[in-house]
Formats: structure tokens, C-alpha cells, sequence
């Protein structure tokens, strides 16, 4: 206990900083993620050959863009648009800097996981529908959105702890974060323990997050 508390009290701070840092930058990228790749989504299956309005060029572009944005790996990509951060948060460092790479290497995955969650809305509720009458807007928002909700919440989760995980990687290039802490002082000044505790900590976050993904999906999900 003894050897535990001088531990906090030497990088309890320490810790406790970088570990907001991260949760910060994942939770706002995730957000932003969602702004750009919920449309995205959306696009997707409604454009899509039996879509509500099917369109091969569009969904063709679309699908391209997605593909394109899933296979550009996340550490070359940190550094390929690190002009394009600077001109948008007026750094690539820290939690800013951060954010921009995240979400533009998030947003294509959410995209894909959003046209995969509305795929599985039941097609006799969308015909239904239909035969009422309901504008496209109005069966996106009130058949894709409601009946997929469940679905949805699930992918936030595995959104959420993907970017998490890219948000580690940033570490290493000077974003911060746990990341950046173990790398500094578990690699680079072989303070093992550092390390031990900050990969702990991301350990415990993931399963928190987690649990609190499912439980929701759960309660939300008309079908259960």
C-alpha cells in the first residue's frame, strides 16, 4: 500500500490529466465523427440500389470515399494533413491538434457503420411507409433512425473505443493522452509502472464505456 500511495502522489496528477486529455479528444472527435458520417451514412443506404432514392453514381462516389477514407492508415494520415490542421485549429499538437485527425479518419468507419445499422431496419416497416404516403425525409428520420436506434448505440460504442485506440497512436507524435505518457515515461525512461497504469487505466475505460453501450442498446431495443 505504501509503495501504491507514493506512486499516486509522485504521477497521480500526472495520470489523472492525460487521462481527461484522452477521454476529452476521443469524445469530441466521436461527436464530430458522427456530424460527418451519420449523413454519410444516411446517403448511403438511401441512395443504395433499393434505396428510397437509388442513384449508382452517387452511392458509387460515396462508397468510394468510405473505402478510400477506412484504408489510409491512422499514423500516416496523422502526419499527411497535419497543414490542413494547422489551418483549422492553428496547431497539430495537444488535444486540438489531435481532434482533426481523429475525426477525419472516424467519420468514413462511422459511415460505413451507420449504412450497415439502417440495412437492418425491417423492409416491410420502410414499404409501410411508403404506402402512407411518408416523404424520404420522413422515413429516414422516423423508420431508419427510430427502428435502427438500438443498432446505432452499438456502433457509438465501437466508434468510441476505436477512436480511443487512434487516440493512444496520436500520443506518440505529440498529441498527448495516454498515449503520449506511456510512451515518455514507460519507453522512453523506463518507468514501467507509468506505463502498467496507463494502460490500466484505457482497460478499464474501454469496459466501462462498453457496458454502458450494450445496457443502453439494450433497453432501448424495441424487439427484446
Amino acid at each position: 500500500m505504501e509503495v501504491l500511495a507514493d506512486f499516486f502522489a509522485q504521477y497521480g496528477d500526472l495520470l489523472l490529466q492525460e487521462a481527461w486529455n484522452t477521454i476529452l479528444m476521443t469524445v469530441i472527435s466521436t461527436f464530430f465523427a458522427y456530424v460527418i458520417g451519420l449523413p454519410l451514412g444516411v446517403a448511403l443506404v438511401v441512395t443504395s440500389p433499393k434505396g428510397l432514392r437509388p442513384h449508382r453514381v452517387v452511392n458509387a462516389i460515396l462508397g468510394w470515399i468510405v473505402n478510400i477514407g477506412r484504408s489510409f492508415p491512422f499514423i500516416i494520415l496523422l502526419v499527411v494533413i497535419i497543414p490542413f490542421t494547422r489551418l483549422l485549429v492553428g496547431t497539430s499538437l495537444g488535444v486540438a491538434g489531435a481532434i482533426v485527425p481523429l475525426t477525419v479518419s472516424a467519420a468514413p468507419f462511422v459511415g460505413r457503420m451507420v449504412e450497415q445499422s439502417l440495412s437492418e431496419v425491417d423492409a416491410g416497416l420502410i414499404e409501410a411507409a411508403q404506402s402512407f404516403g411518408a416523404s424520404t425525409w420522413q422515413i429516414v428520420w422516423k423508420v431508419y433512425l427510430r427502428e435502427g436506434v438500438s443498432s446505432l448505440i452499438r456502433g457509438v460504442s465501437i466508434a468510441y473505443i476505436t477512436i480511443f485506440g487512434y487516440a493512444a497512436m496520436a500520443g506518440a507524435v505529440g498529441a498527448g493522452g495516454l498515449g503520449d505518457l506511456a510512451i515518455r515515461y514507460g519507453y522512453q525512461r523506463y518507468i514501467g509502472s507509468v506505463m502498467v497504469a496507463a494502460v490500466v487505466i484505457c482497460i478499464i475505460w474501454v469496459q466501462l464505456f462498453q457496458s454502458i453501450g450494450d445496457y443502453a442498446a439494450r433497453k432501448i431495443d424495441k424487439r427484446r
